[in-house]
């Protein structure tokens, strides 16, 4: 899933909270030397081991097998659709979607699910807005709607943001800062979005504003801080549109370097507010693990990482590969993209500003090659147009990460009739408690059908050997 611009996603992303266990997520990763972060960063080893986690588990068991539905908003919000069915069942149910929809082009192996499927999110938004006697509210819009459903914590949200929004609202109140109404225009205080790393511990506040002044600013970022030291950065995005999206295009820093950095299978990764980075880092680093793995590099190849947002899959890759060409449209993952570049040392991969499918037809144009294709485009999938500019590279492999297992196999039809062959396909439970499933799916080149020439050849074998040949 994957340029995003002004949070085009449509579905709510969430944020992850602190490691669950005091052991790595990645083991994959775990022999290989960490990269440290600079200061603000708060080590791994010094965090604290979340407490009682087997025993939250079983407690949310005994929940519903009392009936009662884990969060008050279940059904209201319309975040979590699946929250209240057991997680076992949760994943039977994703498995079954995608090998239904997956049974006419490939084999469909185990889906991958999470050890706890709480708290998992790495990004939270939250709209503000207020009561008729001017009570602050926060939380998120119902289902198909804007009426904001007030969310004081929730179940799939990192715990840190989720505390952070609640004092933001006490602040609100006491510099009487009034909130965003949607009608009439008035007010200021719209959003918050908050982006946290998972193993670096740094949190990032946006805070979204109807116009570029903010009341007492240096008062209330020290109010914030002082509220909560662990953040890192303070961001002043202004979006003065009548628009359903989140964040607008001016942005100041109030506070900290204005973005994050996180560790990704073994890498370094700058991000900013605007820029695409899966919600889910446990799932991720083993999603990317696998989609490496299915490319099978060597390091002789030259890889193509469309959709990069801000170079995770191909920089990852770039160890593998001989040559990585990186291509995204979003300015903001490009300039976020090269700075990993250089934060990670990697010199053969190249960023460029451009249409993924524009720049690759310009490829075969130009007489370029690619040897693999790693594609992981938005929940609409990709349109023809696209697919069609992928198969003029002719790449022997194609790595399609897909959020959408619908609009994965719609173009899956299309590239099988178009000379390749689905090999396998992965699913992984990003986004627990919800309908949404990613999947990995490997297609290679068809090789062409010899059958028809050699059952000809055979035959004027036996008129020759009997002595038949007409000529």
């Amino acid at each position: 899933m994957r340029t995003e611009k002004n949070n085009k996603r449509t579905f709510k992303e969430k944020s992850t909270g602190k490691p669950w266990t005091g052991k790595s997520e990645t083991k994959k990763y775990a022999d290989k030397k960490k990269p440290e972060f600079k200061k603000n960063v708060t080590k791994k080893t010094d965090q604290k081991k979340p407490e009682g986690k087997k025993n939250e588990g079983k407690k949310e068991e005994r929940k519903k097998s009392a009936g009662k539905s884990l969060c008050p908003v279940h059904g209201r919000c319309g975040g979590c659709q699946l929250l209240d069915i057991p997680y076992k069942d949760q994943l039977k149910q994703k498995q079954t979607q995608v090998t239904k929809l997956l049974k006419p082009y490939c084999s469909v192996e185990k889906i991958v699910g999470m050890e706890n499927p709480f708290h998992y999110r790495n990004k939270v938004h939250a709209v503000f807005g207020h009561k008729k006697d001017g009570t602050v509210i926060s939380g998120i819009y119902q289902e198909g709607t804007h009426f904001i459903v007030p969310v004081d914590e929730c179940l799939i949200e990192d715990q840190r943001a989720d505390a952070i929004i609640r004092d933001i609202r006490g602040l609100l109140k006491s510099f009487k800062i009034k909130t965003y109404n949607e009608d009439t225009g008035y007010g200021l205080f719209r959003h918050v979005l908050i982006r946290t790393g998972y193993h670096s511990g740094q949190i990032m506040v946006v805070l979204v504003l109807g116009s570029p002044i903010l009341p007492s600013k240096n008062n209330f970022v020290k109010a914030l801080r002082k509220l909560h030291p662990e953040i890192t950065t303070i961001v002043l995005n202004v979006n003065g549109q009548k628009t359903s999206m989140i964040l607008g295009e001016k942005e100041t820093v109030l506070y900290g370097k204005g973005y994050i950095e996180d560790e990704l299978c073994g890498k370094i990764f700058r991000i900013s507010s605007k820029s695409f980075y899966q919600v889910n880092p446990v799932q991720t680093e083993k999603l990317y693990g696998k989609a490496i793995e299915l490319a099978g590099l060597t390091g002789k190849e030259r890889v193509i990482d469309a959709y990069c947002g801000i170079g995770t899959i191909g920089l990852i890759a770039s160890d593998k590969a001989k040559e990585v060409i990186s291509v995204e449209l979003n300015p903001d993952a490009v300039r976020d993209a090269i700075v990993n570049a250089k934060r990670n040392g990697i010199k053969n991969v190249r960023f460029y500003h451009n249409d993924a499918g524009v720049f690759m037809r310009q490829m075969a144009e130009a007489g370029e090659h690619a040897d693999v294709v790693f594609m992981d485009p938005p929940r609409s999938g990709s349109d023809e147009k696209f697919l069609s500019s992928v198969l003029t590279l002719k790449p022997e492999k194609i790595v399609y990460v897909s959020c959408e297992p619908t609009t994965l196999a719609r173009d899956l039809k299309y590239l099988t009739k178009h000379g390749y062959k689905a090999v396998r396909a992965v699913p992984f439970d990003m986004f627990p408690a919800t309908e949404h499933v990613e999947t990995v799916c490997l297609l290679g080149k068809r090789k062409p059908d010899t059958t028809v020439k050699l059952s000809v050849d055979m035959e004027d074998y036996y008129r020759i050997k009997d002595g038949k040949d007409e000529e």
